[in-house]
């Protein structure tokens, strides 16, 4: 359990959304929840920050105003394949181009706080028992 724990506590996670109030609230969800949080605003920003950091997981919006979630995933998994990416959308379902991209795909504005981190945390603990 503590190891867990300790994953959490020193897990980097990169935050991608263009809209700063959006952003700014995953931000504090995530930090409360003892994650290091690195904010980017837009996508090419995100791929920028992900380049010069080490990050064990990418949250970000399909919606944005220059690269939407699904071009900045790719880029993402051409740099590092194994890193989890949950992406947030108002479109309801998994679109079929995001299949193999993302890990999850949840509706944004109608996920519980919570599920989020439960499920970012599910994604960090399968990440970490692949092999080396």
């Amino acid at each position: 359990m503590l190891a867990t724990q300790m994953e959490k506590k020193t897990a980097t996670i990169l935050c991608i959304d263009d809209e700063q109030t959006a952003l700014q609230l995953r931000q504090n969800l995530l930090e409360s929840a003892g994650y290091k949080v690195l904010a980017a605003k837009s996508g090419a920003l995100g791929i920028r920050a992900f380049k010069s950091e080490p990050v064990h997981a990418v949250v970000l919006d399909y919606w944005m105003a220059d690269m939407n979630g699904m071009q900045v995933a790719r880029e993402i998994r051409k740099l590092n394949s194994a890193i989890p990416i949950i992406i947030l959308s108002a479109y309801g379902e998994l679109l079929d181009e995001s299949l193999g991209i993302a890990d999850l795909w949840i509706r944004k504005g109608e996920e519980d706080p919570q599920y989020l981190l439960n499920r970012l945390e599910e994604l960090l603990k399968a990440k970490s028992t692949l092999p080396q």
